[in-house]
């Protein structure tokens, strides 16, 4: 290429319009969580349990949220910082065919059901991975109303569904049976999901052996897992709960 030509195609590069995805690529590098073991997860408990409660990292393929901070035409030069947002920046996400291999059906018993959160972007990928851990999808377990909602790209946004999927027969004794499917609750912390859905399990099937997954804290009775709580790590209920009132 003669000089003249690469000084033309570098000036063409520079006239390109710029974007706010191009001035925070590091700011994205930097705010990504990544996960800090060896391997995918921890190791599974050696332990077989008759109820699972789980509510995955979903992943979004690194999708950002801005707000009109992110448009050239309001934020003239750049001037102001963008707000710039991402699931990623909260947590490690994974992407749906790595969870498929975390070998759930290592730690059901032949009856067992599982209670899996799903946001509404990935309701075909949630009934595939029930399907893949060795579960036949049920219904819908609970709904939460989460009283703050989102825009969509269709409707607005401000449900998230915990569907219930079983393996062989649902577990005995039966607690309660009349937990109501739909929650009302306000939006807590990211992704922190209402206490009044894992009481509900808790009623509707207390002698069992329960353990949830991806867990933040570790509820009283029941068995946690996942990057969040590490044995050496758990705090009581009540600390927790001091922390999320603050």
């Amino acid at each position: 290429m003669e000089q003249t030509d690469l000084f033309g195609r570098i000036n063409e590069i520079n006239l390109k319009p710029v974007s706010g995805y191009r001035i925070y690529n590091k700011e994205v590098e930097r705010k990504t969580v990544r996960n800090d073991l060896p391997s995918l997860y921890p190791d599974l408990p050696e332990k077989k349990y008759d109820i699972i409660y789980v509510d995955p990292p979903w992943d979004y393929g690194g999708k950002m949220q801005f707000d009109k901070s992110g448009k050239k035409d309001l934020n003239k030069n750049w001037e102001k910082n963008i707000f710039i947002s991402a699931d990623n920046f909260q947590y490690p996400t994974v992407k749906t065919e790595d969870l498929k291999k975390i070998p759930i059906k290592d730690i059901s018993k032949e009856d067992c059901l599982l209670f899996m959160w799903v946001t509404s972007p990935h309701m075909e990928q949630g009934i595939e991975l029930g399907k893949a851990w060795g579960f036949n999808f049920r219904t819908v377990a609970f709904v939460w109303d989460k009283m703050v909602h989102n825009p969509g790209q269709y409707t607005l946004s401000y449900c998230e569904m915990c569907l219930v999927f079983k393996k062989g027969k649902i577990p005995t004794p039966r607690g309660s049976r009349n937990e109501k499917q739909l929650i009302r609750s306000s939006r807590g912390l990211h992704s922190q999901k209402p206490i009044e859905v894992l009481k509900s399990i808790e009623r509707m099937f207390p002698t069992q052996d329960k353990i949830e997954l991806f867990a933040r804290h570790k509820p009283e009775n029941w068995d946690v897992w996942g990057l969040d709580v590490r044995e050496e790590e758990y705090l009581e209920e009540e600390v927790v709960e001091q922390i999320f009132n603050f």
